[in-house]
């Protein structure tokens, strides 16, 4: 009996989806929740699972196409139905016949990050043509992440590996990170050097359980080669590659195994050259720790490694950035951090699906809406002694930190409830007023600007919003967030000030009818009032620009409604909403 796969419903007001991929094809066995295919929405990319276990029979909707929520996609049985169709698989059977490992192998990375250990079968038995040797795959990396590059060998031929230790460094477009050992054995071949791209699925090594062939040894030299010599290193893989069954390999080598030989005596001296080693190590980073280090102004020279061999990693550059922070010395005389010339600068790039999607979505909002902007400055001093005094309690009871964010997410969200129209949302020649307040919260990640929702904003109390605020954005930069968590908004909050930014005009996403932007956090002089005289005093100020459709929202609603922000967080009576 064959079960039906559907497409299942991912959020408010998505209608349809496009298949943008199939992660398992006709005749490949799935097991419950397994990803089986990838599906593309005007807001959320997202893996679709199996609902059972079984095999799937038969593909109904083919790759690129489009389908209601609803719609028949897939259909999954015991196998018995699989065996005896001559023409449902017949996309499998072309890549079978040109590569026989392509199901196994793609089953593999499927699984390696959930059950290591049960890769070993799965993997051993895909390379029957390489006698005992298993196939290192690249695995999937990420919804849209169809390729990596090799960035750098951690292990080399000859080289013992144990399971689940790194073998080598991939990076991507949105991610850098170390490819584990499936199974532990000797390193017999690297098939993909360094700068070289790779297709998920693609063959990276080969690992067996007994020594390398004879002259593979020659393949530990590599790592002292010169960045010049790296094209070589690249393309030496490629021979044993067209004679994977023959003994050919060590033909490939041949021409190094001088070189080898006569750096045989450095080898044998590892311990005193390690230290060398692990310093050259420690000044590489891949491109995106690059480019976040650049961006937080972290000097790279002075970041110690935690990775292998001493590399970079990203947590390195972060822990930096907040140790520079919070340096008094820092801060009194901030250092501006050299800019990089962007790898981008002078080519041409394909838009990212999520691009497409902001983009088109912000044409359309642009041109059936009239938007505007209204902004005022706020005098945040109160809060800011109000935050200072329990910022350091705040975090040992809740574990998060306490910005300004909260204070303006809450101030924002009880206004809405006094000004609903700038909650509302236009529905043909009618406004409706939502009976709660699902701010959206302005995410910028790697991939581009997600908004998760985080619902009935009003009624949570500061540690409730902080903590909310920190899960929600963690989560969309590690591409973590469910569908239903990207839909219902009904008022996004922007802090464009985490940049340094004094203010800008945000643009408001349909069908919403307002987004509140708050500007950086600043100090300077202000005219106060003691004991009824004016003076000057160092006062925090804050600018708040809220952009509306102006179809149904007029500037004096606009006025009131940030009035009102104003006005309660000028008071700074937060003491009975801090929820510790």
């Amino acid at each position: 009996m064959s079960t039906s796969v559907v497409l299942p419903a991912l959020g408010e007001s998505v209608t349809e989806g496009t298949v943008t991929r199939w992660l398992k094809q006709v005749g490949d066995t799935v097991q419950a929740d397994e990803g089986l295919l990838e599906i593309s929405t005007d807001k959320v990319d997202t893996e679709i699972p199996s609902p059972v276990s079984g095999v799937i029979e038969e593909i109904l909707v083919a790759e690129d196409e489009t389908v209601e929520v609803g719609a028949l996609l897939a259909r999954i049985g015991d196998g018995s139905a699989a065996a005896p169709e001559s023409d449902a698989p017949a996309a499998a059977e072309p890549a079978a016949e040109e590569a026989p490992e392509a199901a196994p192998a793609e089953q593999a990375p499927a699984q390696a990050e959930e059950a290591p250990a049960e890769e070993t079968p799965a993997a051993s038995s895909a390379p029957a043509a390489s006698g005992d040797a298993t196939e290192v795959r690249l695995p999937e990396l990420g919804e849209s992440v169809t390729e990596g590059t090799v960035t750098r060998w951690l292990k080399q031929v000859g080289e013992d590996v144990a399971v689940d230790e790194p073998l080598l460094e991939i990076s991507t477009d949105k991610v850098d990170t170390e490819i584990p050992s499936p199974v532990a054995g000797v390193l017999q071949e690297i098939v993909a050097g360094e700068d070289e791209t790779v297709e998920v699925g693609g063959v990276l090594a080969r690992i067996g359980s007994g020594a390398a062939p004879a002259a593979e040894p020659a393949a530990p030299a590599e790592p002292e080669a010169t960045p010049a010599e790296a094209p070589a290193k690249t393309e030496a893989p490629a021979q044993p590659e067209a004679t994977t069954e023959a003994p050919a390999a060590p033909a490939a080598p041949a021409k190094e195994e001088a070189p080898a030989q006569a750096q045989a005596p450095a080898k044998a001296e590892a311990p005193a050259a390690a230290p060398e080693s692990d310093e050259k190590s420690s000044l590489y980073v891949t491109p995106l720790v690059r480019r976040l280090a650049s961006q937080q102004g972290v000097d790279l020279s002075t970041v110690t490694g935690s990775g292998v061999g001493g590399r970079i990693r990203k947590e390195d550059v972060l822990k930096a950035a907040e140790a520079k922070d919070a340096a008094p010395a820092a801060a009194a005389a901030p250092k501006a951090a050299p800019l990089e010339v962007s790898p981008l600068r002078g080519t041409t790039q394909q838009m990212s699906r999520l691009r497409k999607v902001v983009a088109k979505r912000a044409v359309e909002s642009m041109q059936q809406t009239a938007q505007l902007t209204t902004v005022v400055e706020v005098d945040v001093t109160n809060i800011a002694t109000f935050r200072d005094s329990v910022k350091v309690d705040f975090q040992k009871k809740t574990g998060d930190k306490l910005s300004f964010l909260p204070f303006f997410a809450l101030a924002a969200a009880e206004a809405l409830r006094a000004f609903p129209i700038i909650n509302s949302t236009v529905e043909g020649e009618n406004i409706v007023y939502p009976d709660s307040e699902n701010v959206s919260i302005a995410v910028d990640t790697e991939r581009g600007l997600l908004t998760p929702v985080m619902r009935d904003a009003a009624s949570k109390n500061l540690a409730e919003i902080a903590h909310e605020i920190a899960d929600l954005a963690a989560r969309a930069r590690d591409n973590k967030l469910k569908p239903d968590e990207l839909a219902g908004g009904t008022f996004t909050l922007t802090n464009t000030g985490s940049r340094g930014a004094l203010f800008d005009t945000p643009v408001v996403f349909l069908p919403q009818s307002a987004i509140l932007g708050t500007g950086v956090v600043v100090k300077r002089p202000g005219i106060v009032k003691v004991d009824g005289a004016e003076a000057i005093a160092v006062r925090s100020y804050v600018y708040l620009a809220l952009s509306y459709d102006h179809r149904i929202i007029d500037g004096a609603d606009a006025a009131r409604f940030l009035g009102a922000v104003k006005q309660r967080l000028e008071a700074a009576e937060f003491a009975g909403d801090l929820g510790i």
